[in-house]
């Protein structure tokens, strides 16, 4: 059994747990503790979770809304932590007093009940890396921060039967914003963010009969508003607009089962 949680999605900090069960044996990786720690302790507790059910951390980049407080959460706690040799560089290669692993692209992370395996994606970061969970039978893709779909990402994605997809800005929101020219070119630029048209593209590309939940996320605040991220990506599955989850820079998201049935499971 595999599920996940988003625990907050967006500039002002990311976090998402997923598990995996077998048996009795549970697991869970947090992806990316771009929150302080009380705050994070707080939204893990509203998953009904501690600090100490967590047996691995993932960094997926550098950016400040995706570290956050992970050094302090794995010293403090003892929990190892997996990032790529690129990320770990560009954050000054600090001291993880053991705790570090180094993850690489389309090497897969035994987590026990499942398995996490990274791939690389094109994004303004030193490596970044984002995942793709599968218990072996129920498969899950996590695909945050980055400016365009490679066929290399594309591949990553196929078969998901969920997917957390970044939907970060609609387009003339970002032309007519106040952002300064340069910030523009960035965050519409091959390696800033999926413009909410793009990630439609994507949905495209990869959309089979077993894909059940799709959740939009990294919504820009300035530049992107959840019912036009819905539309979008709901138009380019067949969807109707409320089947596509969004989730919440302050609340994140509910837990979503993966279920690896032949059809369509509708929202809850």
């Amino acid at each position: 059994m595999l599920r996940f949680k988003n625990l907050g999605s967006g500039s002002t900090g990311n976090a998402t747990v997923v598990e995996g069960r077998s048996g009795s044996q549970v697991r869970r990786l947090l992806i990316d503790c771009g929150l302080g720690i009380r705050q994070l302790q707080a939204r893990l507790a509203q998953a009904q979770l501690q600090v100490e059910d967590l047996d691995a951390l993932f960094i997926t980049h550098e950016h400040s809304d995706h570290i956050g407080c992970a050094q302090t959460l794995a010293l403090r706690f003892r929990i190892p932590v997996w990032m790529s040799e690129g990320t770990y560089a560009a954050l000054g290669a600090p001291d993880l007093d053991g705790l570090l692993r180094v993850a690489h692209d389309m090497e897969a992370i035994d987590m026990g009940a499942f398995e996490a395996r990274p791939f690389t994606v094109p994004h303004d970061a030193r490596e970044p890396l984002q995942l793709r969970c599968s218990d072996g039978a129920a498969h899950l893709g996590i695909l945050t921060d980055l400016g365009h779909a490679s066929p290399h990402v594309l591949q990553q994605l196929q078969g998901c039967h969920a997917l957390m997809i970044e939907a970060n800005h609609d387009p003339d929101m970002l032309a007519a914003s106040r952002y300064p020219p340069f910030l523009k070119r960035r965050v519409g630029g091959l390696y800033g963010h999926l413009a909410n048209t793009a990630t439609a593209e994507i949905l495209r590309a990869v959309q089979h009969d077993g894909l059940q939940r799709v959740v939009a996320a990294h919504l820009s605040a300035q530049n992107n508003l959840p019912a036009l991220a819905r539309q979008s990506l709901a138009a380019a599955l067949g969807w109707a607009d409320e089947d596509i989850q969004v989730a919440s820079p302050t609340e994140g998201t509910q837990w979503f089962d993966v279920n690896p049935s032949d059809g369509r499971t509708v929202r809850p």
